[in-house]
Order: C-alpha cells, then structure tokens, then sequence
C-alpha cells in the first residue's frame, strides 16, 4: 500500500470522528476517499483528513451538511484557483467570509452557553459546601 494513503481506521483515529460517521460523510459527498485499496478498503490522503476536520469543526456550531458542502465547493474552486475570474473568486471569497462570521458569531453564543454553565455548576457547588456541615452535625 502506498505511504501516503491510510485506511478508514487511521483517518477515524486522527479525526477522532468514528467509522460511521465517516461511511455517513462519504454516503453524503462531503469526502470521498482518494482511492481504494485492491480488496476494495477506502484509502484517505492528508488532504482527505483535512477536509474532515473541517467537517469536525462546523458539526459543532450547527452547520447542516448542505452548509459544509456549499463551504467545501467554494474552498475547493478557490484553492484550485484555475478558470476563475476576478467576479467568480470575490464571489467564493465571499461565501466563504459568510461562513467565517457565521462561525464567529455561533463561538461568541458558545461562549455565552459555557459561562452560564460554569456559573450553573458554581451554584451548585456553593450550595453543596453550606449544606455541608448541617448534614454533618
């Protein structure tokens, strides 16, 4: 097998993403593996784990699968960057710059959720020490 290539199990490992959910992207055309193996095994490059980490990563602030795929068209046309014109290219720079705020927004939400929380499970812990020494007497 050549050294560049790795099977589903590796690429699960590395993206921390599991068989299933990988199967899942590659049955929605998010990824599809860069090739197989001669007993039919999927084979990853970099560029194949790259694009799932991506994928990882928008999972998390609520992106639909058609969001992570118009986000991946537009990535993929710039960075292959042939036969664009200059409107065609502000166009994907622009899509992409959507995304970008679509995500910074949602991270900002996040952090908002996390801070509630973390004043949530200090409550509770504060009340768990009053409690404390009258459960004790």
């Amino acid at each position: 097998m050549d050294d560049k290539h790795m099977q589903i199990g590796e690429v699960a490992a590395r993206t921390e993403l599991s068989l299933r959910t990988i199967r899942h992207y590659e049955e929605t055309g998010l990824v599809i593996p860069s090739a197989r193996s001669q007993g039919g095994f999927r084979l990853y490059t970099e560029a194949d784990v790259s694009r799932l980490m991506v994928i990882r990563r928008m999972k998390p602030l609520g992106f639909t699968l058609d969001q992570m795929r118009d986000l991946l068209d537009a990535t993929d046309r710039l960075d292959a960057g042939t036969g664009l014109d200059t409107d065609e290219r502000e166009a994907l720079q622009e899509r992409v710059r959507t995304y970008q705020q679509a995500a910074t927004e949602q991270v900002a939400k996040l952090r908002v959720q996390l801070a509630r929380a973390e004043d949530f499970a200090a409550t509770l812990g504060a009340r768990l020490e009053q409690k404390a020494p009258a459960a004790r007497a």
